[in-house]
């Protein structure tokens, strides 16, 4: 744990417990996030082996909703990566997260990391905002974590790029969180934890938005803690109210239809058809 953390196991959970609060009543919904939480050599490491995404095309997604490059699976990681990414799926790590959230059920990570890994937004690109899918199919699990680090140095607010959390009826963002080198972005994800990065980065065309995102899972979830309508498998794009183009709210409503209304086989072949 010393490798990655400035914390032993004690520590780490004084540290949780010391935030619970703080995650639980923030607003619009449970979110957190810390800087300078890993020791900064280790991180340096992990973007030494950030891939070129741009080459590599793993996944490139391409639609009006997102304009971002991503890994699949653990191929792309090196070995610095395959280390701290076995540790923030190991049982240190998630009884952290389970006393910093307060989520009840046993937290499980996710080994093939379906829709998580390195991702990264050149100059022009974006993330429009979103609740995320409920559940992993492959897994058959309930989606109630996502963790974001952010790998970049010297950023400029002026590049934008800030991650934003907005209110459940899309009329306000209540959070911005600029995409600093070691933050750690954490928040629950409902049906209503709407969240991305909206507005066209503008960054130096020699630079680019770089993170690294791990997803959690439990067998099931406690109205107590958060809510979910449905078991949705697809991600649900959602628009600004007087922000986003027509383009984008007729394809969402296209896209929507579609999840409500096929088998679920032929969504899932609709997700595959985002991913060029």
């Amino acid at each position: 744990m010393k490798e990655f953390l400035p914390h032993n196991y004690q520590s780490l959970l004084k540290f949780a417990e010391e935030n619970a609060f703080k995650y639980a009543e923030a607003d619009p919904f449970p979110n957190i996030y810390f800087d300078n939480f890993f020791r900064e050599e280790m991180l340096d490491g992990i973007l030494e082996e950030f891939p070129d995404l741009e080459k590599r095309r793993e996944i490139h997604y391409s639609n009006p909703n997102e304009e971002k490059l991503a890994t699949k699976g653990e191929f792309s990681f090196g070995p610095n990566t395959k280390k701290l990414v076995h540790f923030l799926n190991s049982q240190p790590f998630l009884e952290f997260l389970q006393k910093l959230t307060g989520i009840k059920e046993a937290l499980i990570p996710d080994p093939y990391f379906e829709g998580g890994g390195f991702h990264e937004i050149k100059r022009d690109g974006y993330l429009k905002i979103h609740a995320d899918f409920h559940k992993n199919r492959r897994m058959n699990l309930d989606r109630r974590l996502n963790l974001l680090v952010y790998l970049n140095k010297d950023w400029d607010e002026e590049y934008g790029g800030y991650f934003e959390l907005w209110d459940k009826d899309m009329e306000n963002c209540k959070v911005k969180i600029a995409p600093f080198f070691n933050r750690v972005a954490l928040f629950s994800t409902t049906d209503k934890s709407f969240h991305g990065h909206p507005d066209r980065l503008n960054c130096p065309p020699d630079r680019s938005r770089k993170s690294l995102a791990l997803y959690y899972y439990t067998n099931g979830r406690s109205d107590s803690v958060d809510k979910v309508t449905g078991s949705r498998i697809t991600t649900t794009f959602v628009s600004r109210k007087s922000r986003d183009n027509t383009k984008m709210k007729v394809y969402n409503t296209a896209v929507n239809l579609a999840n409500e209304i096929l088998p679920p086989i032929v969504v899932k072949s609709i997700k595959k058809l985002r991913n060029k």
